[in-house]
C-alpha cells in the first residue's frame, strides 16, 4: 500500500519525466514515436523509483528501453535539476516497459468473440488421455 507521500512524489516524478523524455525525442528529431510514462511507483524508503514507459509503436520499445537505461544517469541529473526545490534526494530510476495495453487488448479480443473458444473448439488445448 502506497502512502500519500509516495503517491505525491511519484506524480511529481512522472510529470517531470514525461517532459524530459518527450523533450529529448523532439530535440533529436525522432518522428513516429510516442513515449509516455504510465506509472511511477516509489519504494517506502524513497530510494528507488520504478518508471513504467508506454511506447508506440510497440516494435521500437525494446531498443528505446535500452537507450533510456544507458542514459539513466543523465535523465536523473535533469530530473534533479527540476525537482531540487521539492526533493532533497532524487530516487534511483529503474525503467520498465508497460505492456498493460497489450494485455487489455488480448482480453478485449477474447471477450468480443474474435477468439471465442466456445464457438471455435480448436482454440482449446486438447486433454491428454492417460
Amino acid at each position: 500500500m502506497e502512502t500519500n507521500r509516495q503517491k505525491k512524489i511519484g506524480s511529481v516524478l512522472q510529470k517531470d519525466l514525461v517532459d524530459i523524455l518527450q523533450g529529448e525525442v523532439r530535440k533529436n528529431g525522432i518522428s513516429n514515436l510516442v513515449i509516455s510514462v504510465s506509472k511511477v511507483s516509489v519504494t517506502t524508503d524513497l530510494s528507488i523509483a520504478k518508471v513504467y514507459l508506454s511506447v508506440f509503436p510497440q516494435e521500437k520499445a525494446a531498443e528505446l528501453l535500452e537507450a533510456v537505461k544507458t542514459n539513466a544517469p543523465l535523465i536523473k541529473h535533469d530530473l534533479s535539476q527540476r525537482v531540487k526545490l521539492q526533493l532533497r534526494k532524487v530516487p534511483n530510476l529503474s525503467f520498465y516497459i508497460d505492456d498493460s495495453l497489450d494485455y487489455i487488448e488480448k482480453i478485449d479480443n477474447a471477450l468480443s468473440g474474435k477468439e471465442n473458444p466456445i464457438e471455435n473448439r480448436d482454440l482449446l488445448e486438447k486433454r491428454k488421455k492417460s
